[in-house]
């Protein structure tokens, strides 16, 4: 039986992807094809019910077999792992973890979670999945999205909490098994932390990944919807400028339009006061958890 022996549990928008492709590079170090099998999320005879918008059309659940398989071609590797950020927020996935694997090391990289919540958002709105245009609004949508079983991305404000999060985990695993660090270590420090890391999972910290190509945590959003799908997605008119436009300026001027056509935005101060106040008391917990300051996540 096959099974790995550390996991990335979370959180979602927190640099995971990144972390995932330069642990892939570690000759040392085996990452399951698929990154987010979630099986101990969801894994079992039936897949959940979930009932967002999409939420059905993506794979959510594995049974064990086919979560072996996933590792069947480890060899000599030290370190086997996965990662799924919904282990983290997964009420019952620290004990199913713990029950298959109690032995495992697991990692968790942790982003200010206001500004986790609101890229979630960005994320959901880019994907023309998140039907409300205000993140006010969602936040406010929030506690009959998780009454309706709308999939765990949805919950914006929910996924935050990291304190009582991690909680669940020291129930079951030693505080050792847990290796936590910022996103602003991995922002600031890349390198060192992945270094860290490596450290972690008792593998050589002098390799040095590709850190070339970053996943950007919080991408840009259309400003005109219509006009980003008009650019990006095939129809009638890109099949006319195809015909009479030259390539290399066709590309050149969707480029341009498709860059002035993006913005970052950002949540309101009403918004960001809001989770504030929500979140005082958890960042409260989780400093004594991780001992640092995170007093500037208040702010």
């Amino acid at each position: 039986m096959t099974l790995p022996n550390f996991l990335i549990i979370g959180a979602p928008k927190a640099g995971t992807t990144s972390l995932y492709r330069y642990l892939r590079q570690h000759p040392q170090v085996f990452m399951s094809p698929a990154k987010e099998p979630n099986f101990f999320a969801f894994g079992g005879d039936a897949p959940p019910d979930f009932n967002g918008p999409g939420d059905r059309d993506e794979p959510t659940t594995l049974d064990l077999a086919t979560y072996q398989n996933l590792f069947a071609k480890v060899t000599d590797e030290l370190a086997a792992g996965e990662a799924s950020t919904v282990y983290l927020y997964s009420p019952d996935a620290p004990q199913r973890i713990h029950a298959t694997i109690p032995d495992a090391k697991l990692i968790a990289i942790l982003r200010n979670p206001i500004d986790r919540a609101f890229s979630n958002y960005l994320h959901l709105r880019r994907s023309q999945r998140e039907p409300l245009p205000d993140f006010g609004q969602a936040l406010q949508a929030e506690a009959e999205r998780i009454a309706n079983h709308w999939k765990p991305f949805w919950y914006y404000q929910a996924q935050g909490l990291y304190g009582q999060q991690l909680q669940r985990y020291l129930q079951y695993f030693e505080r050792d098994q847990l290796g936590i660090w910022l996103f602003d270590d991995l922002k600031n420090d890349e390198l060192g932390t992945i270094r860290e890391i490596f450290t972690f999972l008792g593998v050589d910290p002098t390799f040095q990944p590709n850190t070339g190509e970053r996943v950007r945590v919080t991408p840009p959003v259309p400003k005109n919807q219509w006009l980003h799908n008009l650019l990006n997605r095939p129809n009638p008119l890109k099949a006319i400028a195809k015909s009479i436009l030259p390539q290399g300026l066709r590309s050149q001027v969707s480029a341009q339009v498709n860059q002035k056509n993006l913005t970052q935005p950002k949540p309101t101060e009403r918004d960001r006061a809001q989770l504030i106040a929500s979140y005082r008391d958890d960042i409260e917990q989780l400093q004594t958890i991780l001992h640092r300051d995170l007093s500037h996540w208040l702010r």
